[in-house]
C-alpha cells in the first residue's frame, strides 16, 4: 500500500488550523463567560485640549444602589432644594413707581386740572392707546400744574400724594388731593416656555407670585415639566421644582416675582432619559406631567429586559457622563424585592440606562464574530487540498 505523505502533511495542518481557531473562540468564550462583572472601578480618560497637557485618568467608582444610597441622594436632593428656595422666599412690599406708569391726580374742588391730563374727549378704546393721566418720564419726574417737576420714581403713591398735598398747599387753602396708578407700565416679568399664552406680564401694586405668573400665562400646557423650572433673577438662574415644593410643604405663593425676572417652563422631552442594551425597546423615556421619573419607570417605557438576552443583574445608571465627574450607579434586579429599589431610585435628565446581556449572549455573538473566519480558512485549506 502506497502512503501519500503530502495528503497526509496537508490533513495535519488543517487540522492544526482549526484547533488554533477553536482554542482562541474558547478563550474569547471565557472572557465573555457569565462571571464577568463590573466590579472594579473603570478610568475615564479626559484630555483638556491642549496638546502639550498629557491626559487625566479619572476613576470612576461603581456604587451599588440600595436603601441606604436612596435615602442619601434624597437627603442631598432636599437639602438643595431648601437652600434654592432660601434665596427665593422674600415678604411681599409695596408697590413702588417707576419710568412710564400712569398717574391719575385728582384736585379736589378744581376741575380745571383734571383737562391736564388729557386732551378733551380722548378716551383709550385700545389695549395699546395710552391711558389718560400723568405719565411718570424717562427721568423718572412727575410734571403737575402749580409744582412743577417732581421726582416719584421709586416712590410709593401715598408718597406722592403727601408730596403734592404740601407743596400744593402754597397755592391752594387746604388743598384735597388723590393719587392713584392709572396704567402699570413701568414693571413687568417675562414667562417663557410650556405655558398656553407665553409673554410679558406687567406687576401692578398686586404683589405677583409663582403661581400667578403661572396663571396668567394660562396655566402649563401638555408638554410642561412642572418640577423643571428655571427663574432668572439678576443674571442668575434659580432651578425651581414646583413638584418638590408641593412635597416637602413649601408654598410657591411665598416666591414673589421682581420687576425683570424670566420665568422658563421646561419642557419633558428636554428631561428625557435614555434607555439601551437588553430592552425590548431602546427609547428615550419621558417623565411623567409632574416631572418625575424612576428607574423603573425608565425601563418599563422601553417594554421592560428582554427576557432571553438580558442579565437581570446587570442594569446600570450612567449619570453625568458629558461632565468632570460621571458617576455609574448599579442595580442587582435578581428579584421582584430589587424593584422596590428601582421604583425609589428618581432618574435626572439626560440620565443613561443600560442593561448589559447575559453570558450566553455573549458567547453567540464572539461566535457569530468568529464563524466567518473560520468558515473561510476552512474554505481555504479544502481549496488548497
Amino acid at each position: 500500500m502506497r502512503v501519500d505523505v503530502k495528503a497526509i502533511g496537508k490533513n495535519l495542518r488543517i487540522a492544526r488550523g482549526v484547533c488554533i481557531i477553536a482554542a482562541c473562540t474558547g478563550l474569547v468564550a471565557c472572557a465573555a463567560a457569565p462571571g464577568m462583572k463590573m466590579t472594579a472601578p473603570a478610568t475615564l480618560q479626559l484630555t483638556s485640549g491642549d496638546a502639550q497637557t498629557p491626559p487625566a485618568s479619572v476613576p470612576v467608582q461603581i456604587e451599588d444602589i440600595n436603601v441606604a444610597l436612596i435615602a442619601k441622594m434624597q437627603g442631598q436632593l432636599a437639602q438643595a432644594r431648601s437652600d434654592q428656595l432660601r434665596d427665593l422666599m422674600s415678604a411681599t412690599a409695596a408697590y413702588r413707581l417707576g419710568k412710564g406708569d400712569v398717574l391719575q391726580i385728582t384736585l379736589w374742588d378744581h376741575p380745571e386740572l383734571a383737562a391736564a391730563q388729557a386732551p378733551s374727549g380722548q378716551t383709550a378704546t385700545r389695549a395699546s392707546d395710552p391711558v389718560p393721566g400723568f405719565v411718570i418720564d424717562e427721568d423718572g419726574n412727575l410734571q403737575f400744574p402749580y409744582v412743577g417737576s417732581l421726582h416719584v420714581e421709586g416712590l410709593r403713591p401715598a408718597e406722592v400724594q403727601r408730596e403734592l398735598t404740601t407743596r400744593l398747599a402754597n397755592t391752594f387753602i387746604k388743598p384735597q388731593v388723590t393719587v392713584r396708578v392709572a396704567s402699570f407700565r413701568a414693571k413687568q416679568v417675562f414667562v417663557d416656555g410650556q405655558v398656553h399664552t407665553p409673554g410679558a406680564l406687567p406687576l401692578n401694586d398686586i404683589p405677583m407670585t409663582l403661581y400667578d405668573a403661572i396663571n396668567r400665562a394660562g396655566g402649563f400646557s401638555d408638554t410642561a415639566d412642572q418640577s423643571r423650572l428655571v427663574l432668572v433673577r439678576d443674571g442668575r438662574s434659580y432651578p425651581v421644582s414646583l413638584t418638590g415644593m408641593l412635597d416637602t410643604g413649601a408654598n410657591p405663593a411665598k416666591i414673589v416675582l421682581r420687576d425683570g425676572d424670566l420665568l422658563r417652563v421646561l419642557a419633558r422631552d428636554e428631561s428625557g432619559v435614555y434607555v439601551m442594551g437588553e430592552v425590548n425597546k431602546p427609547i428615550t423615556a419621558i417623565p411623567l406631567r409632574n416631572g418625575r421619573l424612576t428607574l423603573s419607570e425608565a425601563i418599563a417605557q422601553a417594554g421592560s429586559l428582554n427576557s432571553n438576552t438580558a442579565d437581570a443583574s446587570e442594569v446600570y445608571v450612567i449619570r453625568n457622563s458629558l461632565g468632570s465627574h460621571p458617576q455609574v450607579y448599579h442595580l442587582a434586579a435578581r428579584s421582584p424585592v430589587s424593584m422596590l429599589l428601582a421604583n425609589q431610585f428618581e432618574m435626572n435628565p439626560r440620565d443613561i440606562v443600560y442593561v448589559d446581556g447575559n453570558g450566553l449572549v455573549r458567547f453567540s455573538r464572539v461566535l457569530s464574530l468568529l464563524l466567518p473566519a473560520v468558515n473561510a480558512a476552512l474554505t481555504g485549506a479544502i481549496v488548497t487540498k
